[in-house]
């Protein structure tokens, strides 16, 4: 019996995975990035501005390229709603405590791993393949968790040890504003940090994820032994080749 997709299992065997982060509605942009070649895609409904159909139908044109949908909060409604439309699995902003994090793993996971709600979607082909989808959904769908707080790392060592955690995605810029120094990602402090984020995921052999707008700016984590790695976003490309050529043709 074939499984649902890898992706979840390809995380967990330290794969690097490189994707690149959507924040436009648009399922023409999910399709022309996921035929590049990308591994997977980063759609951003916490600050995107979309709806979840709209975010159906840019999973739909990225297919079967497997795409993560960051949830705009840890509320259930998103998460089942993210799931349901056929995410390969969820990015979850503003995760603060274990007590956190331990019920987000819940509502992601059907029971008896948790109380995750069952209804007809395109998850599983709107019940064609239900039967499949209820027994692999819980060990093929990622559940990515954002450490990007102060109070997230000094409880970072509890969220760690929780059963059903994929990775852990360091939110820099929000880190660094919560810590006093907003935008400053190489701050002694903030870079403190982070650098304690690194070695907890490191002793419990949990994959570590890091988004850069250039790749010099990703490089560095990549070589830190970060692989959910996400470089780059769809407004940045379009902002910075449509300069370039309006230069080129102003010089």
């Amino acid at each position: 019996m074939k499984k649902i997709n890898n992706f979840a299992k390809r995380l967990r065997s330290d794969e690097i995975l490189i994707g690149t982060l959507v924040s436009l509605p648009s399922a023409e942009i999910c399709e022309l990035l996921a035929n590049i070649g990308y591994d997977w895609l980063f759609i951003d409904a916490e600050h995107g501005a979309f709806n979840p159909q709209q975010a159906q139908a840019m999973l739909q044109a990225a297919a079967p390229t497997p795409c993560l949908i960051r949830v705009p909060s840890d509320e259930t409604i998103w998460l089942k709603k993210a799931l349901d439309i056929g995410a390969a699995g969820v990015i979850v902003p503003q995760v603060h405590t274990a007590d956190q994090a331990r019920e987000i793993i819940s509502h992601c996971k059907y029971t008896p791993d948790g109380k995750r709600g069952i209804g007809i979607g395109r998850a599983h082909k709107y019940g064609i393949d239900f039967d499949r989808y209820i027994k692999y959904a819980n060990q093929e769908t990622a559940v990515v968790l954002q450490a990007e707080s102060s109070e997230a790392v000094d409880n970072i060592n509890d969220i760690v040890k929780l059963k059903g955690i994929d990775a852990i995605l360091i939110g820099p810029y929000d880190l660094s504003a919560s810590l006093g120094k907003p935008g400053e990602i190489d701050h002694p402090v903030v870079q403190a940090a982070i650098n304690k984020i690194i070695k907890t995921c490191q002793n419990a052999k949990l994959a570590m994820g890091f988004f850069g707008v250039t790749p010099e700016s990703v490089l560095p984590y990549k070589q830190k032994g970060f692989t959910l790695l996400t470089i780059g976003m769809d407004t940045a490309f379009l902002i910075n080749a449509a300069q370039e050529m309006l230069s080129k043709m102003k010089k």
